[in-house]
């Protein structure tokens, strides 16, 4: 074995040689952790799993430790070797082993010195099943020495001169590390004109007279023992020079024009050139017939030093470096070598192997020069081990057949050339062992969608077990072009979507047996930011709101973080956080910069950054209002059968806050185009979860509202199909009514296609009679509301249910409803009619009730025909219409209004079910009792002379009996609109025609006359007239008006009339009144005073409309009549008109179309000229 010790060599990490599986097809091998647990019974070969480094520089003040630890089963022992010999650490009482390692620890802080303990170690860690050595520790103090002591003489020289400081610092173990400063501990400042070489020395390119100093100092650090060691201070004095003359570059170093550097692979290349020369000159790198390396080329110490760090055979070359100033240029080519220490192509890789088994271990490692492969055996070289017939050395590579448990051992590979040195542990360890997994069971895995998701299987198992996986409880194998089967057991899905969730099963076996262990992955949504913070100007002293609004899986809680310039917020009372917010209050000029907003989840994150821009206060615009912007970024998550879970992003609420949003639906399959009401949530939400219907093709679509008004809907979300389902519902509104005496006709509402929850939307009808032992007869109907069912028995109670069904299934069992079939016309007539007659215009009819079995259907009251055949007094003979009342339900009396007095009267009764009515009742004649009659149809004043009045009327038009008398009253009016004393005068019913005499001349009466029967009187109808003037009192006025005197005075009677006529149209137009209220009251007859208008008397006087006795006499027409409209106090549409109906008790409950008696007839003003007394008398 060649362990060759080489300076300064490339160092190694420790090597480590843990127990290694193979696993899934290839033959090789991972660490095993010694679980006691799980490996309890598993022996193994040692394995180094720590050791000092190759070249262990040890500080000669503390105690010396060389690490040596392994693992194995059963746990090895150690032992060293010192230069090739045992080490026996009995015999020094200062070493010591830590127990249950190899560690060794030399006490040289009480005793002895570092110096003797110098030397090469080696551990082994041995146990049953083989050896295991470390590498060679070269063990070496570390050395600090001082400068050597030289006299140093003062450097002079003139301005613009080079020089070089010489360090030539001690050498010591490892090398120190050199600087320059002055006495004050100050570094000496450099340049391109002054620098430090990678020796140490300090190189001027030209000096000045400012160089000038006495303390140019060299240090010497040595790291390992913290100390430093300083050389004699250095005097330079730089005298100035009249004139400078500036000179081409020359080196400084290195010499010459061409050098050699070597150096080893993965070392860094430092390559250095420094030049004199006035001006201070220029240093420029190429590489003859290459480019220099990108990445890997650095530059130091201004550019004179060249570094290329991970440094490989491909950069070896020359390198040539360029000094130049204005008066030229020199070259220096350095030819580079890159040697390697031996490095590792193919470490050996432990074997576990069962019994009978084949295996190989292979060792392969380049270097420069090409390393020397060499095999030890439980750390003897294999040309001196024992023989085992299994193994045969082929070169690199030992190839093991038909290996035994005796086989077991631990092998060492050596690499060796003349720079260095590897040497690698591999075991063959020869076992039989049935499948084991390692990995805990029942493990949850949880997977951000649309990442890969890893699912490991650690197992183990000689021989080499097979790995398979299965998802679900009988699902197959997975195949590897849809998923990644690795080495090592592990499931990688690629690309994990919502439906990679589940319970994942891994299977290992061998011929000694079969394990397997389930483990569970969850995929999760991805954490994503909606809402962006986005870009702002604010002014100083203002506001500003950062929203930062995060969509996540429901399942993972997120945490908001909020950066500033990638560095946490201020510790400030003006930044505040909330949920989606961050608010900056009392805006500084250095608050602007990038706000970073990061959501993090225990399995991702994301992140999204704004910048804010402080800009001087301006006058702030006042905001503007309006309905939010519409919804966006819809989402539809959790999609069940039933269920889906709609979210999205909020618009701008455009400065009123949205305080709800309205979710809507759009069928696509049975509706489409056409929007339906899903939900309202609160304005605080954006997410909701809708509740669905089966076989519906949702959209959904989001509006937003605030306090003015609603946003436009939002885009409509991605389509979701929903599962088909038996429907839920059954047809509503169901009924049985026969339309002919022998059918039955079944109606229904349909489901509409939203409730039918699937294709194939049918009907089962069924139906039997309700009071028979029939079994239900059903029939299975599409697309009608109807089914009609021929055959059956008059008005027969049926049961009937409809459900819906469709390709899926039935719905739930319908409820019975029950119908009757076709309804006839009622078969008998009401009979033991009785009419009892209340009074002139009432009667009250009983009957008897009809057999509920010969109505053949739905009772619907019963029906009174009723007509008046002619008048008692044989006058007025005629047919009248008959008249219809209809009582509801099973009633057996009603009351007749509206009779006509002094009348006969014939009525029949019928019973009415749905189909009609039934035959009539044999007819009832009744008579009505006399009436007070109506008024006088007119009443008309002639031939007025200068003391009578005749008076012509016609009789009432309804005299509601035998007229017995006329009574006629009347009464003058004076001048002061007074009433006089009241006539009162019977007059024999057979006249129409009557003079009043001796009446006062130029007076106005009025009249009132109505009729009488043996019943009482009727209503009045009243009018008033003028007698003439008396002659003679004519002519004197005539006389009178002849004188002068007079027709003055009459003249100014007449400008007082025409005032008074204008005042009195005015006060007519106003409806003022007559102030004679009083007097009537001071002169009013008894009998005739309380007397109102609607019984014939008067009351008040008056100038407007009201029609009042005073205002009708003074508009007399000129012929003195007057017409009365007729009264018609009858109720010929009463109740429902023809139908009219009762209550059950009698009364009246139907609409009365009688008219209302007439109030009296207006007259007109009489056409005679008035002559001045009569004008002065209507005034006065």
């Amino acid at each position: 074995m060649q362990l060759e010790i080489m300076p300064r060599k490339k160092r190694l990490p420790a090597g480590r040689a843990p127990l290694l599986l193979l696993l899934c097809q290839l033959v090789r091998a991972l660490d095993v952790p010694l679980d006691s647990k799980l490996l309890e019974d598993l022996v193994q070969p040692p394995t180094i799993t720590q050791q000092s480094p190759k070249d262990y520089i040890i500080d000669p003040r503390e105690n010396i430790v060389i690490q040596c630890e392994a693992k194995g089963k059963p746990p090895p022992s150690f032992s060293w070797t010192r230069n090739g010999t045992h080490f026996d650490i009995e015999k020094d009482p200062l070493v010591t082993m830590k127990p249950g390692s190899g560690t060794l620890t030399i006490n040289i802080m009480s005793e002895g010195k570092a110096e003797t303990y110098e030397g090469v170690y080696q551990c082994t860690a041995r146990n049953e099943r083989g050896a295991a050595i470390s590498n060679n520790i070269v063990v070496r103090p570390s050395r600090s020495p001082l400068w050597t002591k030289e006299k140093l003489e003062p450097i002079t020289l003139r301005n613009g001169q080079s020089l070089i400081l010489p360090c030539r610092p001690p050498l010591g173990l490892p090398p120190p590390i050199i600087f320059w400063m002055d006495n004050s501990f100050q570094r000496l400042p450099q340049s391109e004109r002054v620098s430090q070489g990678l020796n140490g020395d300090l190189y001027f390119s030209n000096v000045l007279p400012e160089d000038t100093r006495e303390d140019y100092i060299c240090y010497a650090r040595f790291n390992h023992t913290q100390t430093i060691q300083q050389k004699q201070p250095i005097s330079v004095k730089v005298i100035s020079a009249k004139s400078n003359r500036e000179r081409p570059p020359t080196f400084l170093t290195p010499e010459g024009n061409a050098s050699h550097k070597e150096e080893l692979r993965g070392n860094v290349l430092s390559l250095e050139c420094i030049a004199e020369g006035l001006p201070t000159p220029i240093i420029y790198w190429i590489k003859e017939d290459g480019t220099l390396p990108i990445n890997r080329t650095f530059y130091k110490n201004f550019k004179k030093t060249l570094q290329i760090i991970q440094v490989s055979e491909a950069d070896s070359g020359n390198y040539q470096c360029i000094a130049k100033n204005p008066l030229g240029a020199i070259y220096h080519t350095i030819s580079v070598t890159v040697k390697a220490a031996p490095y590792w192509i193919m470490a050996p890789q432990n074997l576990v192997l069962s019994p009978g088994e084949d295996g190989r271990l292979i060792c392969r490692a380049n270097g420069n020069p090409k390393p020397r492969i060499s095999w030890l055996s439980n750390g003897v070289p294999i040309e001196i081990a024992p023989d085992d017939p299994s193994r045969n050395i082929d070169g690199d590579t030992i190839i093991f057949s038909n290996v035994q448990e005796r086989s077991s051992a631990v092998y060492q590979c050596n690499a060796s050339n003349e720079y260095g040195y590897l040497l690698a542990n591999a075991f063959v360890n020869v076992l039989a062992e049935p499948p084991r997994i390692l990995t805990s069971a029942n493990t949850l895995y949880q997977v951000i969608t649309d990442r890969p998701a890893l699912l490991d299987c650690a197992f183990f198992g000689s021989p080499l077990p097979t790995v398979e996986w299965f998802k679900g409880a009988k699902g197959s194998a997975l195949r590897e072009d849809i998923y990644v089967l690795h080495e090592n057991g592990t499931l990688e899905i690629p690309v994990a979507q919502k439906d990679s969730t589940g319970t994942y099963t891994c299977v290992a076996r061998n011929k000694l047996g079969m394990a397997k262990n389930e483990v569970h992955l969850e995929i999760k949504d991805a954490t994503r930011i909606i809402k962006q913070p986005e870009y702002a100007v604010v002014q100083r002293g203002g506001t500003v709101s950062f929203e930062c609004k995060v969509k996540h899986d429901h399942t993972l809680i997120p945490t908001i973080t909020w950066l500033k310039d990638s560095g946490e917020l201020p510790n400030d009372g003006r930044f505040t956080v909330d949920k989606d917010h961050l608010v900056v209050a009392d805006v500084w000029d250095n608050d602007g910069g990038t706000y970073t907003c990061v959501a993090n989840t225990t399995l991702d994150n994301v992140s999204a950054s704004a910048v804010l821009s402080v800009v001087a206060p301006t006058p702030t615009p006042a905001p503007t209002y309006d309905v939010p912007n519409p919804p966006f970024d819809l989402e539809l998550t959790d999609q069940l059968d039933k269920s889906v879970q709609l979210s999205w992003t909020p618009g701008n609420d455009n400065n009123s806050p949205i305080t709800k949003f309205i979710i809507e639906y759009e069928d696509a399959m049975h509706e489409a185009g056409l929007w339906h009401h899903q939900t309202e949530v609160s304005g605080m939400q954006t997410t909701a979860q809708l509740k669905l219907s089966p076989y519906v093709n949702y959209s959904f679509r989001v509006m937003a509202v605030n306090s003015l008004g609603r946003s436009l809907p939002s885009e409509a979300s991605e389509q979701y199909l929903t599962k088909a389902a038996e429907p839920d519902t059954n047809p509503t509104a169901v009924e049985g009514l026969g339309s002919e005496p022998d059918n039955l006709v079944i109606t229904w509402k349909p489901l509409n296609g939203f409730e039918s929850n699937g294709p194939g939307l049918q009907y089962k009808v069924s139906w039997r009679q309700k009071d028979g032992d029939d079994e239900w007869t059903s029939v299975v109907v599409a697309n009608v509301s109807k089914y009609i069912v021929s055959g059956t028995p008059t008005f027969v109670p049926y049961l009937i249910k409809v459900q819906a069904l469709n390709d899926v299934g039935f719905a739930p069992e319908p409820a019975v409803v029950m119908g009757h079939s076709g309804e006839d016309l009622p078969m008998v007539a009401p009979g033991n009619v009785r009419v009892n007659v209340v009074n002139s215009t009432l009667a009250e009819v009983h009957w008897d009730p009809v057999p509920l079995k010969s109505i053949r259907g739905h009772l619907q009251g019963y029906r009174i025909y009723y007509w008046k055949a002619q008048s008692s007094s044989k006058r007025n003979r005629r047919h009248l219409e008959k008249k219809i009342l209809t009582f509801q339900g099973s009633k057996t009396h009603g009351m007749l209004p509206g009779l006509e007095p002094f009348s006969h009267y014939t009525l029949n009764v019928r019973v009415v079910n749905g189909k009609g009515e039934g035959p009539a009742s044999p007819d009832r004649v009744f008579t009505t009792p006399e009436g007070v009659p109506s008024a006088p149809s007119s009443l008309k004043i002639v031939n007025p002379t200068l003391d009578s009045l005749t008076l012509e009327w016609d009789p009432p038009s309804r005299p509601n009996g035998i007229l017995t008398e006329y009574t006629l009253k009347y009464q003058p009016i004076n001048s002061t609109h007074e009433l006089g004393p009241l006539v009162d005068l019977k007059i024999p019913a057979n006249k129409t025609r009557w003079t009043l005499k001796n009446l006062n001349f130029s007076t106005r009466y009025k009249f009132y006359f109505y009729a009488q029967t043996a019943a009482g009187s009727g209503s009045q109808i009243t009018e008033e007239a003028v007698t003439n003037v008396d002659e003679a009192m004519a002519s004197r006025q005539v006389d009178i008006a002849t004188q002068g005197w007079f027709i003055g005075l009459m003249c100014a009677v007449a400008l007082l009339i025409l005032i008074l006529l204008i005042v009195c149209f005015i006060r007519r137009n106003k409806g003022g009144k007559y102030p004679v209220k009083e007097k009537e009251d001071a002169h009013a007859d008894p009998e005739i005073q309380p007397m109102k208008e609607d019984d014939g008397t008067f009351g008040e006087y008056s100038d407007a409309e009201d029609h009042k006795p005073l205002k009708k006499g003074s508009r007399t027409p000129s012929d003195r009549t007057v017409k009365k409209e007729d009264s018609d106090d009858s109720l010929v549409d009463y109740g429902e008109g023809v139908n009219g109906q009762f209550n059950e008790d009698g009364s009246f409950i139907g609409q009365y179309s009688g008219k209302k008696e007439k109030e009296p007839a207006e007259g007109n003003e009489s056409s005679e000229a008035p002559s001045p007394v009569n004008a002065m008398n209507s005034f006065v």
